[in-house]
């Protein structure tokens, strides 16, 4: 005599191509439904023994559960994706901003950046040793002096030259 759960199985046998056909319509999926009909089988061998009044009708239904399970699934992980990038992206006036920059900013920001290095280079030699010291090594003005041998007020008066020259460069 079989148990229930073996003549589950051989039930499930004998409807695969059904089920195969039923969860193909549930999903539009021939490959989802393969793997579900594949799941469906793996849960019939585990089935606890008991008695199943409507074997037919326990198979269809385990699989349309399993149709439902998916879809939940795949809701619950757009809802989590969508929750990160939301999480993720930048917006202004309720708009989302692409966080990577245009090619143009990008083009624009490096031809800025090379006229800046180009008008630091072009500095007046105690200016640009007092600038470098101070904004781009981030050195107070009292070591600035001490290194340069100069006073403090010397210090900010080659970096107010700096500022002025810089800016002179930058707006043409």
């Amino acid at each position: 005599m079989h148990s229930p759960a073996s003549g589950l199985t051989q039930l499930y046998q004998e409807l695969r191509g059904e089920l195969l056909r039923f969860l193909v319509a549930r999903t539009g999926n021939p490959v989802e439904a393969e793997d579900l009909l594949q799941e469906l089988w793996l849960r019939t061998r585990e089935a606890p023994p008991g008695p199943i009044a409507n074997g037919r009708a326990y198979l269809y239904r385990a699989a349309q559960n399993l149709v439902l399970d998916r879809i939940r699934e795949a809701r619950r992980r757009e809802a989590r994706d969508k929750d990160w990038s939301d999480s993720q992206a930048e917006t202004i006036a309720g708009d989302r901003v692409d966080p990577q920059p245009r090619a143009l900013d990008a083009m624009i920001a490096r031809e800025d950046n090379a006229a800046l290095h180009a008008a630091i280079a072009r500095l007046p030699e105690g200016a640009g040793r007092a600038f470098r010291l101070h904004k781009l090594e981030g050195l107070p003005h009292a070591e600035v002096a001490a290194r340069l041998g100069i006073s403090r007020s010397g210090v900010e008066k080659h970096i107010a030259v700096a500022m002025a020259h810089l800016r002179r460069a930058l707006e043409n």
